[in-house]
């Protein structure tokens, strides 16, 4: 049977964040994921865990300047030291929250870089989270999303991210299927998720 996880990023809006995890759990959530942990110190989201019995199934890593648009760092070739710290900062939490995911965020495709080399940096990006995660059984995950609510990211389609995980073959690197993302872009979902 498929486990779900409570996305608190996205529901129980109506109360502040740390206050979420209660939520999820009287209703009978036994996983939650969100966006991004990094405002608040990694004790006090294991706590919130540790209190009502849940277990965290995926975060992001920081993703550049969200505020300003920015939805990821590994395509930006520019912008590796800020990526290494992310990156480090990511498997801290992770560590510390017992989280078995990490969705390596792929970013905003930026004008005059051409697409091979805005893969060429995300390929080698996978590659070092995935490898700096190793040691901590961690998997990356790389999620398609989609180009109507999200213009300009770089990975839109199920079939690119497949060439991307078959071409690393890298063990803990995985894909992340967005239903939602997967429909707005390709639809035919029971044969995505079939393949």
């Amino acid at each position: 049977m498929p486990t779900f996880s409570a996305n608190l990023s996205m529901m129980y809006q109506e109360v502040e964040f740390i206050d979420r995890f209660s939520l999820a759990a009287a209703d009978g959530f036994e996983y939650v994921e969100f966006l991004f942990p990094y405002t608040y110190p990694a004790q006090a989201i294991v706590d919130q865990l540790t209190i009502h019995g849940l277990k965290l199934h995926l975060f992001n890593l920081p993703p550049g300047d969200y505020q300003a648009g920015e939805r990821g760092l590994a395509i930006l070739a520019d912008r590796q030291k800020e990526f290494d710290d992310g990156l480090a900062l990511a498997i801290e939490y992770a560590q510390a929250m017992d989280c078995p995911n990490l969705h390596l965020m792929a970013g905003i495709m930026p004008e005059g870089i051409s697409h091979q080399d805005l893969r060429a940096c995300y390929l080698k990006r996978i590659e070092q989270a995935a490898i700096a995660c190793e040691p901590y059984n961690i998997d990356v995950v790389i999620e398609p999303i989609n180009t109507i609510t999200m213009p300009g990211y770089f990975l839109n389609y199920q079939t690119q991210a497949i060439e991307i995980i078959q071409e690393l073959l890298l063990p803990n690197v995985k894909l992340m299927m967005d239903f939602f993302h997967a429909q707005l872009m390709e639809g035919n979902l029971e044969n995505l998720l079939t393949k």
